[in-house]
């Protein structure tokens, strides 16, 4: 039983079912900026009560509003979870935050290494309050290494990781991934580390610190452009563009269309035959420089100027229909504009429009975990500052309305 079951002793196993897999955990959440907050996202639209726990003046993500619109990271990553504020560097603070820990089941924080050993909040001493307590923690380059103490964050870690090194065209400059690639991947490994953490909790009934770093959780996704290196060594591209980064497939490139561009892939020889048919060329079905998936490769030029010929003649829709039609996969290359309104992730639920509070009426995202028989968990906007402080410090803890109004004259909430 989660400690959180134990506050809640009238729960059922089919009602619990039914509010999602995770419904009777407890989280409390110190993470800010993006790859914490989507662990514990995740963790929310699973079913659990996630506790977000920020300083008095709000997390970092809160304070991008003042750009224009930069609010709305945070009302995408923290859907359903309750706020509260403490200020850790106080006594009465850190108190009350042990408090809460003592009835939880997971801390997930992702502050540079030490800083919450420094606090004396570090997982030694929650543990010591909760031995069933998992303790998940995300860094750049995780809690040991010589790279420990280096500041992190996802431009500096696609730099490190070689993400920035592979991603561009070989006759100009490298780029970042567009996407905060290395903070998302290290979300995902953390919300798997706890709830990994948390299967084995229910068979030994004692907690476990996890930790995932940045870089360790990106590395397996330049699968293909290590392989490209292992085979080639130093005659491997450093980067190459829109095509495969193994260079190991033709046609996979973006290829102009009439109003923008379409990618292409045909990972088999039955693809490229299918191309063929749809541009009307099957004859060179048989011709010797497109017969294998080799042989494209190897005139792999060739093979993207006939294509190209053709997309040219195109709009995106009437090639990715043609395409499509004949199973090849290949789709139109988006504008945000047209994706926040995409009708396949609005229909299945993952895209939602929300009445936010603070930001009107906005797109937000559900979670890509999808645990059937349970249903989607209704998103529920993020909460303003400090809005859960009555709740959770009050009714949950127990304590009164005149501690509240100290601690938050004193600076402690």
């Amino acid at each position: 039983m989660s400690s959180s079951q134990q506050d809640r002793p009238n729960a059922q196993t089919h009602a619990a079912s039914a509010a999602g897999p995770l419904a009777g955990i407890r989280v409390i959440d110190l993470s800010h900026v993006y790859n914490g907050p989507y662990a514990t996202f995740l963790m929310a639209m699973a079913g659990a009560d996630v506790i977000k726990v920020e300083p008095p003046g709000g997390e970092h993500l809160r304070s991008r509003g003042d750009l224009g619109g930069a609010d709305l990271p945070f009302a995408m990553l923290n859907s359903n979870k309750r706020c509260v504020t403490l200020n850790l560097k106080d006594a009465a603070g850190r108190a009350l935050l042990l408090e809460m820990v003592a009835r939880a089941d997971v801390v997930v924080e992702n502050f540079a290494p030490g800083v919450t050993d420094r606090l004396g909040i570090g997982p030694a001493a929650l543990q010591a309050i909760n031995p069933r307590l998992i303790y998940g923690s995300s860094s750049g380059y995780g809690k040991s290494g010589p790279y420990r103490d280096y500041p992190a964050m996802d431009l500096v870690v696609q730099a490190m990781a070689g993400i920035i090194g592979t991603t561009g065209h070989a006759d100009q400059p490298p780029v970042k991934a567009g996407a905060a690639v290395c903070d998302f991947s290290a979300g995902v490994h953390l919300y798997g580390a706890v709830v990994t953490a948390l299967f084995e909790r229910e068979r030994t009934g004692v907690g476990r610190v996890v930790e995932v770093s940045m870089q360790d959780a990106i590395y397996a996704s330049l699968a293909s452009n290590l392989g490209m290196l292992h085979a080639r060594g130093s005659a491997a591209p450093a980067r190459t563009g829109n095509r495969h980064g193994g260079l190991g497939v033709a046609p996979y490139n973006a290829f102009q269309a009439r109003d923008g561009y379409v990618v292409i892939n045909a990972p088999g020889d039955r693809h490229f035959r299918a191309i063929l048919e749809v541009i009307g060329r099957p004859e060179l079905a048989d011709d010797q420089r497109f017969a294998t998936r080799g042989a494209r490769v190897a005139n792999m030029a060739a093979v993207d100027a006939l294509v190209e010929s053709w997309t040219r003649t195109q709009t995106r829709a009437e090639a990715a229909a043609k395409l499509l039609a004949l199973a090849v996969p290949c789709a139109p290359v988006r504008e945000l504009s047209e994706v926040i309104l995409d009708r396949n992730m609005h229909a299945r639920g993952s895209l939602q429009w929300v009445d936010h509070p603070g930001l009107g009426r906005v797109v937000l995202p559900h979670s890509p975990l999808v645990f059937e028989g349970a249903g989607r968990l209704p998103l529920q906007p993020s909460d303003r500052l400090g809005a859960s402080n009555k709740a959770v410090l009050g009714e949950w803890l127990g304590h009164s309305d005149a501690e509240l109004e100290e601690w938050a004259r004193d600076g402690v909430i």
